[in-house]
C-alpha cells in the first residue's frame, strides 16, 4: 500500500512557484536591478551605441542615486557623445559619492584643460599624482597643462615622466609627436606617430593622429591607408569614417566623399554619429539645401533622436525657415524644458527675426547655467553684434573660439573681424583654423589669402587663391581676390583680366565690377571706368548694385548729382531695403538742398529697417544742421535705442544737449564717452572741448578744440569753438586771430558775430 503524499506533478509545481517566488525577490532587489542596468549599459557602450548606453546607466542612478559607477559610466558615456558639460556634472558627482575614483578626476582634469580652465585642472592633476606619483597618465595630462602655460620644458620634463614610467604607451608618443610638431620638427613627429600604432597597431587615437599628420602635411596618399586601418580597427566607431571623408574634402573629392558617406549611413543604421555624418557633410561643404534635404529625412526615419531634431533646427535658421524651425525647437523644449541646445536655437530664432535684445536676454540666461557654452558665446555675439557693440560682439566671438575650437562660424567671425581691423596676423590665424576644421570649404584659403597680400607675401597669396579655386572653381570672390593681388603687385591688365573671369562667371558680381572700376581708376581713366559701368548696368537693368557704382562715379568723377541721384533712385525704386541706396539717394537730396527730401528719405529708410542705425544719425543730422535741436536730439536718442554704444550717436546727441542748454554734466559724460571710442576724430575732439568750454574749463577747452582745428582747419564750428574758448581765457589775441579766420571762412556768419561781440564784452 503506497503512503499518500503530493503526485510529482504537484511537486514540480511548488518547486517552480518557489524558484518564481525567488526570481521575482531578485528583480525587486535594488541592488541587482541597478547591477543589471549597468551591465547592460556597458554592452552598448562596447558596442558604440552611446545613446542607448546612457539610457542604462541613467536607469541605474533611477534606482540608486548614490550609484557611484553608473554616475562615471555615464559621464563617459557624455564624453563619447561629446555632451561636455553633462559629463562634468557626472564626474562631479562621481568624485563626491566616491573620492578615490582617480581615473574619474583624471577625467576632469582634462576636460577642465580642454576648456582652458587650467588652475582648477591642475588643482585636479595634483590631487591625482599625490595619490598616485607612478601614474603615467596623470603626467601625460600635466604635460599638457604645461603647454596651455607656454611652458615647453614643463611640458618636455612631464612627457619624459610618463616615458620613464611606461615606455610601452602609445598615447605617450602622440603627446611627443604633438610637441615635435609643435616645434616643426616634422621628422621626429612622424618617427612618434609610428612608434605610437606599433605599440597599439589597433588603436584608433593612434591611427587617426598619424594619419592626420600625413593630411596636415599634404601627403594625402599616405593618408589614405592609415585612415583605412583606422577604420579596420574600429568598424563600430564613426569617427574614422568621418576623418576619411575629410580627407576627400582635403584632396577635393567632394563626390568620393558624398559616396563614401552615403555607403557610412548604410553601414550606422542604429548609430546617430554615423547615420548623421552625410547631413552634416552637406553642411560643411555649403550645401545647405542638400543638407536641409537630408536632415528631413532623418528626421522622419529617426523621430526621437533629440540630436537630428535639433541639428535640423539649426540647418532651418541658416535658411531662413524661421516658422517651422520654432515649431520644431518647441516640440523639443516641450519635451526637455531645460535642453539648453534648444534654448540657444530659441535665441537665434529671435536674432533672426529682428530681435536681438530679446535673444540677448534668452543667450545670457542659458550662460548663467553653461558658462563655458561656446556655441551660446557664438550666438551672443552675433546679437550683440547686431545691437552695435561691437566690442562686446568679438569678447563674446573669442570666448566661443577658446571653448569651442571645432566652431568654424566662430573662426570665420572673428577673420571677418580681424579684416575689419585690418589685422593680417589674427587673420592669417583664424584662416588657418577654419582650413584645419572645414579643408574643403574655399573661404579659408582666401582669408588666408588676403592676409599675405596685406603682408606683402604675394606668392603665398597666390598659392592660397590656387588652392581655392581648386575647392570651388567657379567662386566668384577667388578671382576678385586675385584681381585685387594683382592691384597690389601693380599687373592692372592681369587685374582687370581676373575680375572679368569673375563677372563672366556671374554677371551681377558688385565686387567683380567694381574691382574692373577699380583698375580704371588707378589709371586716371575715369571716363572708361564710367563708361564700363554704365554698359554693365544696361545689361543688368535690376542690379541695385550697378546703378548704386555709376551714381557714385557720376558724382565724384563728374561732379553730376543730377545724373548720380537718378542712378541712385532707381537703385531705391529695385529695393527699398538697400540702406547704401536709401543713404546715398538722401545724402545727395541734401547736398542739392532738398533737406526735406533727404529727411523723407531717410524716415522710410528707418521705418523699413527699424534696426539699422544709419538712418536716425543722417536724419539727425538734417535737423542738427537747421539747428531744430528738439527734433535732431529725438533722433540721436532713437540711435542710442538701437545701439547703445554707438560713439558718434553719443558725441551728437552731447553736442545738441551743449546747444540746448541742457544738463552739461550729462553732456560731458556722453562726450567723454564718445572720445574714448574715436580718440583720432576731430568731431569728438571739439565736442569734447566744447562741452569743457561749458563747464568753464578752458584749458582742457582750448587743447581739445585746437586738435580739432589742426585736423580740419578750415572747419567753421571748430575754428568758432577754438576762438570762444581764447576769448573766455582772456587770450585776446590768439582769439582775435580766430574771428580773422571763421570771417574768412564765412563772412557776416552767426559764428562771426559771436565771437566778435564776445570780445567786445572782453574790452569793455
Amino acid at each position: 500500500m503506497r503512503m499518500r503524499g503530493q503526485s510529482p506533478f504537484w511537486c514540480g509545481l511548488v518547486a517552480i512557484g518557489l524558484m518564481a517566488g525567488l526570481l521575482a525577490g531578485c528583480s525587486r532587489d535594488p541592488n541587482v536591478r541597478k547591477q543589471k542596468y549597468l551591465e547592460s549599459g556597458q554592452r552598448y557602450f562596447d558596442k558604440g551605441q552611446y545613446k542607448e548606453a546612457a539610457i542604462q546607466f541613467q536607469n541605474a542612478i533611477q534606482v540608486d542615486s548614490r550609484f557611484a559607477d553608473a554616475h562615471y559610466k555615464l559621464a563617459e558615456t557624455a564624453m563619447k557623445m561629446q555632451q561636455w558639460p553633462s559629463a562634468f556634472e557626472e564626474l562631479r558627482r562621481t568624485v563626491e559619492l566616491q573620492p578615490e575614483n582617480y581615473a574619474a578626476h583624471l577625467d576632469m582634469a582634462k576636460l577642465l584643460l580642454a576648456a582652458r580652465q587650467a588652475k582648477d585642472a591642475k588643482d585636479q592633476l595634483d590631487l591625482v599624482l599625490k595619490a598616485q606619483p607612478n601614474n603615467p597618465d596623470a603626467y601625460l595630462a600635466l604635460s599638457t597643462y604645461n603647454s596651455l602655460n607656454n611652458d615647453t620644458a614643463g611640458a618636455l620634463a612631464s612627457l619624459q615622466k610618463a616615458l620613464q614610467l611606461d615606455p610601452n604607451r602609445s598615447e605617450s608618443y602622440l603627446y611627443l609627436a604633438a610637441l615635435q610638431m609643435h616645434g616643426e620638427q616634422w621628422d621626429a613627429a612622424e618617427a612618434s606617430f609610428k612608434k605610437a600604432t606599433e605599440l597599439d597597431p589597433k588603436s584608433t587615437n593612434a591611427l587617426l593622429s598619424l594619419a592626420k599628420f600625413y593630411e596636415i602635411r599634404g601627403r594625402y596618399p599616405d593618408a589614405e591607408p592609415v585612415f583605412q586601418r583606422a577604420i579596420q580597427s574600429a568598424p563600430t566607431d564613426p569617427e574614422p569614417r568621418a576623418a576619411m571623408a575629410q580627407l576627400y574634402m582635403a584632396e577635393n573629392k567632394l563626390s568620393d566623399a558624398e559616396n563614401f558617406l552615403k555607403q557610412a549611413k548604410k553601414d550606422f543604421p542604429n548609430t546617430s554619429a554615423g547615420y548623421r555624418l552625410l547631413g552634416d557633410f552637406y553642411y560643411a561643404n555649403n550645401q545647405l539645401d542638400k543638407a536641409v534635404e537630408e536632415y528631413a529625412s532623418l528626421s522622419k526615419d529617426h523621430p526621437r533622436d533629440q540630436v537630428v531634431k535639433k541639428n535640423y533646427v539649426q540647418l532651418l535658421i541658416l535658411k531662413n525657415q524661421f516658422d517651422p524651425a520654432r515649431k520644431l525647437n518647441d516640440e523639443v523644449l516641450k519635451a526637455t524644458p531645460d535642453d539648453l541646445d534648444s534654448q540657444i536655437s530659441k535665441g537665434a530664432i529671435e536674432l533672426r527675426s529682428g530681435k536681438p535684445g530679446d535673444a540677448v536676454n534668452i543667450l545670457q540666461a542659458v550662460l548663467k547655467n553653461d558658462p563655458q557654452n561656446g556655441y551660446a558665446h557664438y550666438q551672443l555675439g552675433l546679437a550683440f553684434d547686431l545691437l552695435g557693440n561691437t566690442q562686446r560682439a568679438e569678447q563674446e566671438w573669442r570666448d566661443a573660439a577658446r571653448l569651442r575650437p571645432d566652431l568654424a562660424e566662430a573662426h570665420r567671425v572673428l577673420a571677418g573681424s580681424a579684416i575689419r581691423r585690418g589685422d593680417a596676423s589674427v587673420l592669417a590665424q583664424e584662416a588657418d583654423q577654419i582650413i584645419a576644421l572645414q579643408p574643403g570649404a574655399p573661404d579659408g584659403y582666401l582669408f588666408r589669402a588676403i592676409a599675405e597680400i596685406d603682408r606683402k607675401k604675394y606668392a603665398l597669396a597666390d598659392d592660397f587663391i590656387r588652392r581655392s579655386l581648386e575647392k570651388d572653381p567657379r567662386n566668384t570672390t577667388a578671382y576678385v581676390q586675385r584681381g585685387n593681388l594683382r592691384v597690389a603687385q601693380g599687373q592692372m591688365a592681369e587685374a582687370q583680366k581676373s575680375y572679368q573671369q569673375a563677372l563672366d562667371i556671374d554677371a551681377n558680381s558688385t565686387d567683380a565690377l567694381g574691382g574692373v572700376l577699380n583698375t580704371w581708376l588707378k589709371q586716371n581713366q575715369p571716363e572708361k571706368a564710367l563708361a564700363v559701368a554704365t554698359e554693365q548696368s544696361a545689361k543688368n537693368p535690376n542690379n541695385t548694385g550697378f546703378h548704386i557704382m555709376v551714381g557714385q562715379l557720376l558724382l565724384t568723377q563728374k561732379n553730376d548729382p543730377v545724373g548720380a541721384q537718378r542712378e541712385f533712385q532707381k537703385a531705391v525704386d529695385l529695393d527699398r531695403n538697400n540702406t547704401e541706396a536709401m543713404v546715398k539717394l538722401g545724402m545727395v537730396q541734401n547736398q542739392q538742398g532738398a533737406s526735406d527730401k533727404a529727411l523723407q528719405t531717410y524716415m522710410e529708410g528707418a521705418k523699413n529697417q527699424p534696426r539699422q542705425i544709419v538712418f536716425p544719425l543722417l536724419a539727425g543730422g538734417v535737423y542738427q544742421d537747421r539747428h531744430d535741436w528738439d527734433k535732431a536730439k529725438q533722433m540721436y536718442q532713437r540711435a542710442l535705442e538701437i545701439q547703445p554704444e554707438n560713439p558718434i550717436a553719443s558725441n551728437n546727441l552731447a553736442y545738441v544737449m551743449l546747444q540746448q542748454g541742457g544738463n552739461v554734466d550729462v553732456a560731458l559724460a556722453m562726450a567723454q564717452t564718445a572720445r574714448r571710442q574715436l580718440p583720432d576724430n576731430p568731431n569728438s575732439a571739439d565736442t569734447l572741448g566744447w562741452a569743457y568750454y561749458q563747464k568753464g574749463v578752458y584749458t582742457s577747452a582750448i587743447s581739445l578744440c585746437k586738435e580739432a582745428v589742426d585736423k580740419d582747419k578750415e572747419n567753421l564750428t571748430y575754428n568758432y569753438h577754438l576762438g570762444m574758448a581764447y576769448a573766455k581765457s582772456g587770450q585776446k589775441a590768439l582769439a582775435k586771430q580766430q574771428l580773422d579766420h571763421v570771417g574768412k571762412i564765412k563772412p557776416n556768419s552767426d559764428e562771426a558775430n559771436d565771437l566778435r561781440r564776445l570780445l567786445t564784452e572782453a574790452k569793455s
